[in-house]
């Protein structure tokens, strides 16, 4: 099945840190985005992660639910489905929780794949994202831990996030913190590494900079060094094999060469989620715009169903996404690089 399976998830990671490329991990929101991700890493013959955020769940459990974990299962158990026409390997996680979400949110998650392991099948999700930048680090590492636990029992990595990434995404803004809370410390990361090494596979989110929303190119002052000269503290104490993978937030209006520069240090895994939004929102647009006379039933006519059946221009959406996504593939250097069938 082209959902990866544990076993397969990590040799996914290992083949990018190996190979010094990353995995896009585009958030959906529906069937049209996950279909538009599975179309973009077929294309590119990119192995992928599709992530789901707390918001994104909560939308696609519909106005009356509103159930933010009930929503990421259904788009998750829809991926596992959608998934097995496909040619490549796909990873299903979640983006940030914050800790006055575990309990409502991962919580619930993890107990929808303690259900599907014990029936014998894999976690309904191979990995998920613990937000803890907001809160001091001794009580982020001493949660991070807890859940750590939880998930290596069921074969899921965590990834985990010290230092804070700017701006605002799904209602958290961190627009106002001091600018020394977007970097992470070398120190920072080598209390993560000891905290949760012995304890099962993370990801770490360190931040350098990074800042969530639309930013023209070069409008984020990012610090890539951040993340090399952490890791280097990190393996002159314990050996190279510590390295960490690393994840990349936050990186609309960051320049290629920042982008490419970060795969050197052990970034395996950049989100992508603003551009890809306006990717898909664009073509919609347009739609409306050219065909306003058949979307509107204007001055009493009867407009053009063509026109105004949304499967006109989602299927627009769903094909601008997927060549945005497409780009991201090519950026991070995981286009051609499936290695679906080999493991």
């Amino acid at each position: 099945m082209p959902v990866a399976t544990p076993k397969q998830y990590a040799a996914m990671l290992d083949a990018a840190q190996k190979g010094g490329y990353a995995y896009p991990a585009v958030n959906v929101t529906s069937i049209t985005t996950i279909n538009a991700a599975l179309k973009a890493f077929a294309d590119s013959k990119s192995d992928g992660i599709i992530q789901v955020s707390t918001g994104g769940g909560q939308f696609a459990s519909g106005l009356n639910v509103s159930d933010a974990a009930f929503g990421a299962i259904v788009l998750a158990e829809a991926t596992h489905i959608l998934a097995e026409k496909y040619d490549v390997l796909v990873a299903l996680h979640t983006d940030h929780c914050h800790p006055e979400k575990v309990d409502s949110f991962l919580k619930p998650l993890l107990e929808a794949s303690r259900k599907r392991v014990a029936e014998g099948k894999g976690p309904l999700f191979q990995s998920h994202m613990f937000d803890g930048s907001v809160v001091p680090l001794e009580e982020n590492l001493k949660i991070s831990k807890e859940l750590l636990k939880e998930c290596a029992e069921l074969d899921i990595i965590l990834e985990v996030e010290a230092g804070c990434v700017g701006g605002e995404e799904d209602g958290h803004d961190t627009s106002g913190l001091p600018i020394d809370k977007l970097y992470t410390t070398p120190g920072d990361m080598v209390d993560v590494y000891e905290a949760l090494q012995p304890i099962g596979r993370f990801l770490f989110a360190a931040t350098f900079g990074n800042v969530h929303g639309a930013y023209k190119p070069g409008a984020v002052k990012l610090k890539p060094t951040i993340l090399r000269d952490g890791q280097k503290a990190v393996t002159d104490k314990y050996g190279a094999e510590a390295e960490m993978d690393l994840v990349f937030h936050g990186g609309s209006g960051s320049e290629l060469s920042e982008i490419r520069e970060t795969l050197d240090y052990g970034v395996v895994k950049m989100n992508i989620d603003t551009d890809t939004q306006y990717a898909f929102t664009r073509p919609v647009v347009t739609h409306i715009c050219e065909n306003i006379e058949g979307v509107l039933k204007i001055d009493g006519e009867v407009g053009n169903k063509k026109t105004y059946d949304p499967r006109a221009y989602l299927k627009k959406a769903e094909a601008s996404m997927a060549k945005r996504l497409q780009v991201a593939a090519s950026d991070l250097l995981s286009e051609g690089k499936t290695i679906f069938g080999t493991v």
